[in-house]
């Protein structure tokens, strides 16, 4: 008799998530995500208003969530919270972006940029595979990156270098932490319509150029990212390490 495999699940019941950012948007969506799978949900951002805002949502919708009030780029606060608890998942959804041309971009924009795009990447990943090895457990490290760590854009060098830098760093992690099954993968979407991104969409000649670019003749919306989230999150995903997930309607296939 042939026996048949056996889909792996992606729920997450009784996993404890930390996700970054997770006020609004994109973060906020990911924290939906894992939430409505069952896991623990303690959603972290730096404006505490908008952030009890988003969890009280969420227990309303009787998801179990919880507020984390954190400057994910303060790295002493960072270690605090590793310690305090025990995370399986970690998801960065934290990010920022000061576009210019390349010769007007000022020293403070490029180290705002990249202290919040990589630097405290950097150290979350870090404390949050220093804990789970502490713990003796695997888990899973999540960025949300961008379709721009594969490719160039208009005004954009400071934020692709910052993505591709991120892109990087990912693949040395998953080299270092595999033995011990921490995996550590990105999500690269396109342009995703949220209040992060409506300067962008205010611009009729940028969105001719995203428009020209995107093969699937849209653009991105939240729920668009969620079920990567849910699968890099749990065991579904279980080989997957030091890659990215393109999330960009056929962008960067050319």
């Amino acid at each position: 008799m042939t026996e048949l495999p056996k889909t792996p699940s992606f729920d997450l019941s009784g996993k404890k998530v930390l996700v970054t950012g997770a006020s609004s948007g994109i973060g906020l969506g990911c924290a939906v995500a894992v939430a409505e799978a069952g896991a623990q949900t303690y959603c972290a951002a730096r404006g505490a208003e908008r952030l009890n805002e988003a969890v009280a949502a969420m227990i309303d919708a009787g998801y179990e969530a919880y507020a984390l009030t954190l400057d994910q780029g303060d790295v002493t606060a960072l270690s605090g919270v590793m310690a305090q608890h025990a995370f399986d998942v970690v998801v960065n959804s934290a990010g920022i972006a000061r576009h210019s041309a390349s010769i007007d971009t000022t020293e403070e924009d490029y180290d705002a940029v990249m202290h919040v795009n990589l630097r405290s990447a950097y150290f979350l990943s870090a404390r949050a595979a220093k804990a789970m090895i502490a713990a003796g457990k695997p888990g899973s490290i999540i960025h949300i990156s961008s379709q721009m760590g594969h490719t160039g854009g208009i005004d954009r060098a400071l934020y692709c270098a910052g993505k591709h830098g991120l892109e990087g760093m990912i693949k040395s992690m998953a080299m270092e932490w595999g033995k011990q099954r921490i995996r550590i993968n990105s999500i690269c979407p396109t342009f995703i319509r949220t209040p992060f991104t409506e300067p962008t969409f205010a611009d009729p000649e940028r969105v001719n150029w995203i428009m020209s670019k995107i093969k699937l003749d849209r653009v991105g919306e939240v729920e668009d990212i969620m079920g990567a989230v849910q699968y890099l999150a749990s065991d579904a995903s279980a080989m997957v390490t030091g890659t990215s997930l393109l999330i960009d309607g056929g962008w960067t296939a050319g």
